[in-house]
């Protein structure tokens, strides 16, 4: 059984910086996409970043292009999103995900979620 649980989300100025870490068990990165969306108060989840499975592309969402970086570490069974440059629009609970196939769209697996709060 596939499960992921996020931590590293916290209070921060805009302009400042996190690292949020997922650690993963019953999944290899080779068999699924993975990714982090985020859901805001009153506004529909949205995907951030996703790592596709079969060549290692990842994607980001046109909001954080630059400033958000995601990373893997398949020895420590690890997915890292680093957020830089933060802004108060990022404010919202992130997710980690996987999903079967190479796209991080319909995902079975989610955390539980970690709150990232951006103060202006």
């Amino acid at each position: 059984e596939v499960q992921l649980v996020e931590s590293g989300g916290g209070l921060v100025q805009a302009g400042g910086s996190l690292r949020l870490s997922c650690a993963t068990s019953g999944c290899t990165f080779d068999d699924y996409a993975i990714g982090w969306w985020r859901e805001a108060p009153g506004k529909e989840r949205e995907g951030v970043s996703c790592i596709r499975s079969s060549d290692g592309s990842t994607y980001y969402e046109d909001s954080v292009k630059g400033r958000f970086i995601m990373s893997t570490n398949s020895a420590k069974n690890a997915i890292y999103l680093q957020m830089n440059s933060l802004k108060p629009e990022d404010m919202a609970v992130y997710f980690c995900i996987a999903a079967y196939g190479d796209y991080c769209i319909d995902a079975p697996f989610w955390g539980q979620g970690t709150q990232v709060t951006v103060s202006s």
